[in-house]
């Protein structure tokens, strides 16, 4: 079993100092500005977002002699920003006890009753609360059955253009592509609500080993913004590699002229990785949220999405038949 498996099984007991230990699991909300970093996933060597922040918890947790591990709903690819990131992490109950007690200068109230939020308030000062590239925006604890990656029913991103018609604002040039010649918003509209439904997205979708190119796209339009900047939202069940932005890619070269508005869903027929479009830069991409069921349903949703990805992994068809990952 991989990491994420495990994670995955949810929080079980663990033994510390050869005593049993129940394990509190802890939901967080996380933004970033994702420019200097190599993305979500930790390196060797690089800078990346999950690598900070577990670089934070090992210091917050190393007098406890634990290291948490995150598990994150949506791995983001280097240069990707992130609003509504959301990750989980499990602790030894016994050492979150004694890492989030109440010190001395800290305020008493909601800090008192609640001791994710103390989590939270540690964490921030390690980050940095002037200047950080990479934000805890909430924690709390998980409700039972809880996975940040295998219980999400959707994942939604944005991508801004500012084309020779829009606004080129400097201040948002950290999250918005200027393209250098004019756009058919209208046209990139129509050629994205061709795209919407189940289908093999191979044709905009970097190949991996063992992985499906079968999604659920849910929403994915174009429309003119605030300076005439052109934003899309995409949706969908889950994301493969590089996805987003080669979807985006194909309707921008139609806007230009270069791809007719029925050229895309001619090329998601085929299936197959394609050069008849650029895949467009990470920059302009933004994980806005992501979408979780009912409390209740939390542990069906998990159980369910783990059960489809090892069905695929033996080559065995889902009986489902609508892929999650």
């Amino acid at each position: 079993m991989d990491r994420s498996e495990a994670d995955a099984a949810g929080a079980t007991p663990v033994a510390v100092n050869g005593e049993p230990d129940e394990v509190v699991r802890i939901r967080l909300g996380i933004a970033y500005d994702g420019t200097d970093f190599k993305g979500w996933a930790a390196q060797p060597r690089l800078r990346t977002v999950q690598g900070t922040l577990e670089g934070a918890l090992a210091t917050l947790f190393r007098r406890e002699r634990v290291a948490p591990r995150l598990t994150v709903a949506g791995r983001t690819d280097a240069g990707v920003h992130a609003l509504g990131q959301v990750a989980h992490l499990d602790v030894p109950a016994s050492a979150f006890a004694r890492v989030t007690r109440l010190r001395r200068g800290d305020a008493s109230g909601a800090l008192e009753h609640d001791p994710a939020a103390v989590l939270l308030r540690r964490l921030t000062g390690i980050l940095g609360t002037s200047d950080s590239d990479v934000v805890i925006t909430h924690a709390e604890s998980a409700p039972a059955g809880f996975d940040a990656r295998f219980s999400a029913v959707w994942r939604r991103y944005e991508y801004r253009i500012a084309d020779e018609a829009a606004l080129r604002d400097p201040l948002a040039r950290g999250r918005t592509v200027w393209y250098p010649r004019a756009l058919d918003v209208e046209a990139m509209d129509r050629a994205a609500n061709r795209l919407l439904g189940l289908h093999d997205f191979a044709a905009f979708c970097k190949p991996r080993e063992e992985a499906t190119t079968i999604r659920t796209l849910q929403a994915y339009g174009w429309r003119r913004g605030e300076g005439d900047v052109l934003v899309t939202t995409l949706q969908a069940d889950a994301f493969c590699h590089s996805m987003v932005r080669a979807l985006v890619g194909a309707c921008v070269a139609v806007g230009e002229g270069k791809l007719a508005d029925d050229d895309p869903e001619r090329l998601l027929a085929a299936a197959e990785r394609t050069s008849a479009f650029k895949v467009m830069p990470a920059k302009g991409l933004v994980l806005t949220e992501v979408g979780y069921p009912d409390d209740a349903e939390l542990e069906a949703r998990a159980v369910q999405t783990r059960a489809r990805r090892d069905l695929r992994q033996r080559g065995i068809p889902d009986p489902v038949g609508e892929p999650r990952f």
